[in-house]
């Protein structure tokens, strides 16, 4: 089971990707088509960050998104990475996860070293206010997944629902967006619950 978390944290929110294979190299793939927020500006993205929803085809989201637990994600920029923290319970246990995100360009794409090329992950910042919500593309082999944050654990209805529309442009319906707790946040987690990645 902490396996299953720890790949959901890791932004494995891409289910059972075996078959599609990896994207092909010098081909453009579906997170190429996605225009990251215009001016993006690290800088403005530190801080904490509550998850508010995912659109994801992960089988473990569909089978248990009933289960999922309030998560926080705190952002300490730099001129060539973004590190992130992920704060979430497990088990009524707080835990964290620490990654480093690369830099790219153009601004607004951001990539995660996997263990291994199949695991690698594009990241695209799709829109941002800075002030209040963000909405931020993950792509593995080809395939994408989505995610809404927020300053605050509610987000007003419009900015939901231009979520919702831009997952539905991803062939992400309703049926598999999830909607994340708006409680039960971890503030931190001690050093035998703190898994360092970076």
């Amino acid at each position: 089971m902490m396996r299953v978390w720890l790949c959901f944290a890791l932004v494995g929110l891409f289910g059972d990707v075996r078959a599609r294979g990896p994207c092909r190299k010098g081909k453009e793939t579906p997170i190429d088509k996605i225009a990251p927020v215009e001016n993006f500006n690290i800088q403005q993205m530190s801080g904490k960050w509550y998850l508010v929803s995912a659109a994801s085809k992960c089988q473990y989201l569909l089978e248990n998104s009933f289960s999922v637990e309030g998560t926080i994600i705190n952002l300490t920029p730099s001129k060539s990475t973004l590190s992130v923290s992920t704060l979430r319970k497990f088990n009524y246990q707080c835990w964290e996860i620490r990654q480093i995100y690369q830099v790219r360009k153009p601004a607004g794409r951001l990539f995660l070293k996997g263990p291994y090329s199949k695991k690698d992950v594009d990241i695209v910042i799709g829109d941002t206010d800075y002030s209040s919500y963000a909405i931020v593309y993950f792509q593995r082999h080809c395939r994408i997944a989505m995610k809404l944050y927020g300053r605050t654990p509610e987000l007003p209805d419009a900015v939901v629902d231009k979520f919702e529309e831009l997952a539905k442009k991803q062939n992400l319906g309703l049926d598999v967006v999830f909607q994340f707790p708006t409680y039960g946040f971890c503030e931190s987690a001690d050093k035998d619950h703190t898994l360092d990645m970076t």
